[in-house]
């Protein structure tokens, strides 16, 4: 996962399960972080493009969810 200015992520996607445009996207304990904005790249190695809702609200390396 990557960080790119203060409100974007861009996250490896599993191949097998996509994530829906403008999806909902949580964190571990359950809180929300963002909103999916577009994916992007290889079939077989995706990216998702995430808007977050508030500045440096998730961490690199931390698991990310689809709600």
């Amino acid at each position: 996962m990557h960080i790119v200015g203060k409100r974007l992520l861009v996250v490896k996607c599993d191949p097998a399960q996509l994530p829906k445009m403008y999806s909902d996207v949580i964190d571990r304990r359950m809180k929300p972080v963002g909103r999916v904005m577009d994916v992007f790249g290889n079939v077989s190695a995706p990216y998702a493009a995430i808007f977050c809702r508030t500045p440096g609200k998730a961490l690199v390396g931390e698991m990310l969810f689809i709600k």
